[in-house]
């Protein structure tokens, strides 16, 4: 407990000097420390010698551990969950995400003191390399992210050191540009990216937006006009740099302009009035927009424009079942990467296999295997561990272990021939609670009968 106490007076001077130095990650940062405030938080603790503390290389190997072991989610999304100051905590989120996207992403905390969550997006350019993307601010526990490649990408979140509290995820999409004709959404597309054109001599580069002849054509973003006039395929036409996504936006098929070459632009403003010009004028009035990258290629401006999907409103699970034990209630239940029933299945376990509930929505648990396995599984297939399975007598003396394993710390030594009951199983453990209402891990062989199923891993 001494040694503990001093840890976290050590802990919480560091905390507050590298609170007060750290302001945030980009060109500003100083170029010679870490490049998020996670990792200078983490190169405070080297720094500091922590890392060769239990509590500060469990901290760095839980945010290692996040990147290889995460879940897979779809947007939008929320999930609680629970976090220990005793243990350090990470998790990852994978996520499938287009250039054009813009995620919300923020964590609500709830805790006796406050806390600093690390927010990271990494891309995951394969199995065993991720790239740092995207960091929120030492100060705040929210970020706003826009992926610049369609690719899969993963969200971590972790807590800084000796911290409890219960948490809420909540990630959210909305386009990254405004919709360029007034008074209209993407439900007003009706000719997409790629399609055939003349015979299939050329493909579709943009989208075409139909309204109302004289419908006003809006500026997507802040930028400068770079190109106005007329063409034989779009009529009349206006280009519209956007330096901060390296893209320039095309207007096609206006009716007339009302803009000039080198004027800069706000989002909102009349770019021209929607018409029939160029190969369009045996169709009703609509406008082509289209997105180039500076280098001249086409790219999709769906996803840069297309309609949010909302809030998220996945059913919270309650902060008071967060850290429960529970066990499997069916002959036996699929722990998968993700929570939905189509998602893929990590193992299965047989019926009263122990779990922990370390998250999650009401639906879908996210849990905790004895070995450290973090995946989902369907609520309607799990039951609390507290009703014994059967009581048994130990053959030999035990201790009570604090997790399944040997080298875990002894909640208390219970001699031979003591009763306990057994509440859940793993393939060599069983969760057990003593006469005396102390409840911990014992091998399998400690007891004199037993009737554990087997897990299949």
């Amino acid at each position: 407990m001494v040694v503990r106490d001093s840890l976290r007076f050590l802990f919480a001077g560091l905390l507050i000097g590298w609170l007060n130095a750290c302001t945030g990650v980009g060109p500003t940062a100083n170029l010679f420390r870490p490049s998020s405030p996670h990792e200078q938080y983490g190169q405070s603790l080297k720094e500091a010698k922590l890392d060769h503390t239990a509590l500060g290389i469990d901290w760095l190997t839980a945010g290692e551990r996040a990147l290889r072991d995460s879940l897979k989610i779809t947007i939008p999304y929320r999930e609680s969950g629970y976090f220990s100051a005793n243990k350090p905590f990470a998790v990852g989120y994978r996520l499938d995400a287009q250039r054009g996207d813009r995620f919300l992403i923020k964590v609500e905390t709830q805790g006796t003191k406050e806390v600093q969550v690390f927010i990271d997006v990494f891309a995951l350019e394969d199995r065993n390399r991720s790239s740092l993307m995207a960091a929120s601010k030492a100060d705040t526990n929210v970020l706003t992210w826009e992926p610049r490649k369609t690719q899969p990408y993963l969200i971590r979140i972790q807590p800084e050191l000796l911290r409890s509290g219960n948490y809420t995820i909540t990630v959210t999409r909305e386009p990254a540009l405004a919709f360029p004709v007034k008074g209209h959404d993407s439900r007003q597309i009706s000719s997409y990216f790629g399609a055939v054109r003349d015979g299939g001599r050329r493909r579709h580069e943009g989208v075409d937006i139909f309204a109302s002849k004289g419908t006003p054509a809006l500026a997507s973003v802040n930028g400068v006009i770079t190109g106005v006039g007329s063409n034989t395929l779009g009529g009349n036409v206006a280009f519209l740099a956007d330096n901060d996504h390296n893209i320039r936006l095309y207007y096609a098929h206006l009716d007339r302009w009302n803009v000039s070459n080198g004027q800069h632009v706000s989002v909102g403003d009349t770019i021209g009035f929607v018409g029939n010009t160029g190969n369009a004028r045996t169709t009703g009035p609509h406008l082509h927009f289209g997105i180039y990258d500076f280098s001249g290629g086409a790219t999709d401006p769906l996803p840069f424009i297309r309609l949010g999907r909302g809030p998220a409103k996945q059913a919270l699970l309650s902060p008071s079942r967060l850290g429960d034990s529970i066990r499997i209630s069916s002959i036996k239940s699929a722990i998968r990467l993700a929570p939905h029933s189509d998602a893929p299945i990590l193992c299965e376990l047989p019926k009263s296999s122990a779990l922990t509930i370390v998250g999650g929505t009401e639906t879908w648990l996210r849990i905790e295997l004895p070995d450290g396995l973090m995946g989902y599984i369907a609520s309607n297939t799990i039951e609390p561990a507290k009703r014994p399975l059967r009581r048994v007598t130990l053959s030999t003396t035990g201790n009570l272990l604090e997790i399944a394993d040997k080298k875990s710390g002894i909640i208390q030594q219970l001699p031979l021939d003591s009763t306990v009951d057994v509440l859940a199983l793993t393939n060599t453990f069983q969760l057990v609670r003593s006469l005396d209402g102390q409840t911990g891990w014992i091998p399998l062989a400690t007891t004199s009968s037993h009737s554990a199923n087997a897990l299949k891993r």
